[in-house]
């Protein structure tokens, strides 16, 4: 039996002591080899852009550092690792998830946190690449939040348009309570009615404000404002129900409900 090579780990964190927590950690990780660290993310960068850097498999990456945020610094690599984000802010966390990321780690990192994010990279580590790293949308994307963490708020659209026939009309995103794929079309709900709409659930993820609008399922983003209750099912099921008059309620999955209980300020188990 051929035996795997270890994946090769690069820590990128300007607190030098987060690094060395982490580092001990991965330390009784099998199967891996941390190559090393910076705390600086230019040094981080030049790095990652040579030649040894570019044999990395995982990059352990703080969002937030002084001078080149964790977005800005994947921006400009030509060869885009596996990512796993370490950061204190959900904010961040929530949309580093939808990036590029095996997972992301709210500090301070615990041993349980990190031994299932290894897990999942071990199970997603392919012989090729994944599709998302030759995503041509991905530069944009990276450069989009790098901004909004610089501070530099992009304008979110408050309108949107849908389309019935040739008669074109405009809804109140604030009023949506969510978005739901269904048979190839895309819908935004208001006052329990459906209207149809042109992008698709990650399109309009990605045009929409992160704080106000998060993606629950593959096929629905929900606008967390107009949720009233989270309730735990049978099986591990988990449902939100929504203050409109109809009193909706919409499955949660699995993999999103971490990061649902995460913005909606409750702790998880």
């Amino acid at each position: 039996m051929t035996e795997i090579a270890p994946l090769r780990a690069y820590l990128v964190d300007d607190e030098s002591l987060a690094i060395e927590r982490l580092a001990r950690l991965l330390a009784n990780s099998h199967g891996l080899i941390v190559e090393g660290s910076a705390t600086d993310p230019a040094h981080a960068l030049s790095y990652l852009s040579g030649p040894e850097g570019q044999a990395i498999d995982v990059l352990f990456l703080d969002i937030e550092m002084p001078g080149m945020n964790g977005f800005e610094l994947l921006s400009r690599l030509e060869q885009q690792p596996f990512v796993i984000f370490t950061t204190a802010y959900d904010q961040y966390a929530l949309r580093a998830f939808e990036v590029n990321s095996i997972d992301y780690l709210l500090k301070p990192i615990e041993a349980d946190q990190l031994d299932r994010a290894l897990r999942k990279l071990q199970r997603l580590r392919p012989a090729a690449k994944p599709a998302w790293q030759q995503n041509p949308e991905l530069p944009a994307l990276l450069h989009e939040l790098a901004a909004s963490l610089r501070g530099e708020r992009p304008d979110y659209p408050r309108r949107i348009a849908t389309r019935v026939g040739e008669r074109i009309s405009f809804l109140d995103v604030e009023a949506v309570t969510h978005f739901a794929a269904q048979d190839k079309l895309t819908y935004a709900t208001v006052n329990g009615r459906r209207h149809s709409v042109d992008q698709t659930i990650a399109e309009l993820e990605r045009r929409l404000d992160p704080t106000r609008f998060l993606r629950i399922h593959r096929a629905v983003l929900v606008n967390v404002d107009w949720i009233q209750e989270l309730n735990s099912w049978f099986a591990g099921k988990v449902v939100v129900t929504l203050k409109d008059a109809q009193h909706t309620q919409l499955t949660v999955a699995r993999d999103r409900v971490r990061i649902l209980k995460s913005r909606l300020g409750i702790q998880s188990n």
